[in-house]
């Protein structure tokens, strides 16, 4: 459930027209709704209340301040892969203490800030990370707390770019080699060791793949318990799919009950690192139609967003739906039609072949489900402005990230002295 809605036959975010945001703010433009995102973390977090446990927001799915400020409020906590975004976490109000650094390629400055700010956990992905954080801790008095995170090889069944669980996949540690890194890490006087963490993909839309690889989870712990290490807690990251283009999707309430049921008798407090699940439903990106342009071949609908603007068609061929913001009439005729933006590619294309109902010059169209990887993983390709992003709480919004002028984007270069 998701709160962007016809309301006069014009769409609406909450209590906000769509068409009203367009006139202040321009297109293109994402927005997010406050009572989504707060609907969607609540809904996760009621379905682990039985238990003990930590909701930490995957803050590369949307690292707005605004987003994570109003996920902090309702008691989330940031699992990070960047000093950049453990900053952004910080500044947004989550505590250090809700805070877990993940990824494969942390540097010894990020970790120094980190440490330095006492963040809850580091996630350690290799043997060279290890030792590096060995380092630097001990460099500080300080001793780093940290999970060893798993692969346990399982296939999560997802987008081959967005797997993470599986051998051939770059992250985490094998889990046959496992043992052996706990045992090294045990020996490190500046590590101290608190839990297990595995992370296996994202846009899961199947429950037997975490399953497994709980499975996998536990057997370690068991292992781990017996050589002597007090572990008490389980990092289970996130993954859960959300419906795109009407997928049947597991919800948290099975998701939690599969889990308490794998974990429940290891007396393990969990963590969990939701991304796509909070934040997908609640942002749309809004565009408007440049031309409507009639070939031999294909009609085209070329609208002012682009593939700069919202990769995943383009870099995971992923499917959005995409809505005309004044609403068609129920029997109005649909025709097939390629929607594209300006960019100078090939590849940027939001969908081919899309049946749409007549959407003319001028008139806007609004892509569900962008709420994640979308304004995140924006640029300024073909020198385009980056696009801003809006927050509606109610009947009122806010600009959130402004639209930055060209003379700012071109005030980024500088000129060397030869020239």
């Amino acid at each position: 459930m998701d709160h962007f809605n016809y309301k006069n036959n014009v769409l609406h975010a909450e209590n906000i027209s769509i068409e009203t945001i367009a006139k202040q703010v321009g297109t293109p433009f994402y927005c997010y709704s406050t009572a989504t995102l707060v609907r969607h973390y609540t809904v996760f977090a009621e379905a682990f209340s039985s238990v003990k446990a930590t909701i930490c927001f995957a803050v590369k799915a949307n690292s707005n301040i605004a987003v994570l400020k109003t996920l902090a409020s309702q008691g989330a906590g940031a699992d990070c892969v960047s000093e950049g975004e453990i900053r952004r976490a910080i500044a947004a109000g989550v505590s250090p203490s809700k805070i877990v650094f993940s990824g494969i390629g942390k540097t010894k400055d990020e970790m120094r800030y980190a440490l330095e700010h006492k963040i809850f956990q580091f996630n350690v992905e290799s043997e060279p990370e290890l030792l590096a954080l060995n380092e630097v801790a001990a460099s500080l008095s300080v001793k780093a707390p940290i999970a060893i995170r798993i692969n346990p090889d399982v296939d999560g069944k997802t987008h081959h770019k967005i797997t993470t669980g599986k051998k051939e996949n770059k992250f985490g540690i094998d889990w046959e080699n496992a043992r052996a890194i706990y045992a090294k890490a045990a020996k490190l006087p500046a590590i101290e060791i608190k839990a297990i963490s595995t992370h296996i993909g994202s846009q899961l839309l199947d429950l037997e793949p975490f399953r497994q690889a709980f499975k996998r989870v536990e057997e370690l712990l068991q292992a781990l318990r017996s050589d002597g290490h007090e572990i008490n807690r389980l990092d289970l990251g996130g993954g859960l799919g959300i419906p795109y283009d009407g997928e049947e999707t597991p919800s948290p309430k099975l998701y939690a009950d599969m889990t308490i049921k794998a974990t429940q008798h290891l007396g393990c407090e969990l963590i969990f690192e939701p991304g796509r699940l909070i934040a997908g439903n609640a942002g749309i990106l809004v565009a408007k139609v440049i031309y409507l342009k009639k070939t031999d071949h294909r009609d085209f609908l070329i609208v002012d967003s682009a593939m700069n603007d919202l990769i995943r068609p383009s870099f995971y061929e992923a499917y959005h739906e995409i809505l005309p913001v004044k609403q068609a009439a129920h029997d109005a005729p649909m025709a097939p039609l390629d929607i594209v933006g300006p960019v100078c590619e090939t590849g940027d294309i939001f969908a081919k072949q899309r049946l749409m109902p007549p959407v003319g010059e001028g008139e806007l169209v609004a892509f569900r489900s962008s709420g994640a990887y979308g304004a995140v993983m924006a640029s300024t390709y073909n020198s385009r402005l980056l696009v801003p992003e809006v927050m509606v709480n109610g009947d009122q919004f806010a600009v959130i990230r402004r639209r930055p002028t060209y003379e700012e984007m071109l005030g980024l270069d500088s000129v060397p002295d030869w020239l």
